[in-house]
């Protein structure tokens, strides 16, 4: 027969084992990813006050993604894209008919930003695999432009992305989402007008007050990477 004390050391052995062996699946996440997308961008700023669907233009996406929690997640990307609009094809006014601006540029941004989840939506146990979502952060894009005569800038900025979207799990390895943000810079040459001499009657100007904006819209596919941690010795 056993020993008590050899009981007592078999039973904590079985413990720890069966700890562990929860542990381990309690420990079970989906840590990293990575993904990619098509959608498009969008642009207001002098020639456009509003955002408007018919200048939409093409853009692309990829990006890491690292899941900190069942409901915030880190997010670094590359997004590359056209921003065009015209004052011909929707002046603002008569005076931006008369001017028959326009303009068309291409932007590349590097971002970093976090997400959060409403929803716990990796839970197995719901039947409604999907989850709304906001995203924040900061951005830092580069644009094809070239400086007007009477204003000198960077063609490499900041701004700062806001937005949100929705997220739908298609399998344990893949999810799909879509998601809306507006860039919002501290910038007034996206449109490559500002606050030029209006005595100068080119028409070639704009409300230096109000920086230009642009925004990203799209669809995108998640492949996710599961990270199990090796049991630690609990002596």
């Amino acid at each position: 027969m056993l020993k008590r004390r050899n009981i007592l050391k078999l039973t904590l052995l079985l413990s720890a084992t069966m700890f562990l062996s929860a542990e381990t699946s309690a420990q079970l996440r989906q840590k990293a990813e990575i993904g990619g997308g098509i959608g498009t961008f969008n642009y207001t700023g002098d020639l456009v006050r509003f955002y408007n669907p018919s200048f939409s233009q093409p853009a692309i996406t990829a990006f890491y993604r690292h899941n900190i929690s069942t409901v915030v997640s880190f997010r670094a990307g590359l997004t590359g894209g056209k921003l065009t609009a015209s004052d011909k094809a929707h002046p603002i006014d008569a005076f931006a008919n008369q001017r028959g601006y326009s303009f068309n540029i291409t932007l590349i941004e590097a971002s970093t930003v976090f997400e959060y989840h409403f929803l716990d939506w990796r839970d197995s146990k719901r039947k409604l695999r999907f989850t709304p979502y906001l995203v924040g952060g900061l951005v830092m894009f580069g644009i094809s432009g070239v400086p007007t005569k009477n204003a000198e800038y960077s063609n490499v900025q900041i701004g700062i992305p806001l937005g949100g979207g929705m997220k739908y799990v298609l399998n344990p390895k893949w999810y799909v989402a879509f998601e809306f943000a507006v860039r919002r810079t501290f910038f007034d040459y996206l449109d490559n007008i500002s606050d030029n001499d209006p005595t100068l009657k080119n028409y070639q100007y704009g409300n230096r007050f109000d920086n230009d904006t642009y925004f990203f819209m799209g669809l995108t596919l998640t492949r996710t990477f599961y990270d199990i941690p090796c049991p630690k010795n609990p002596y």
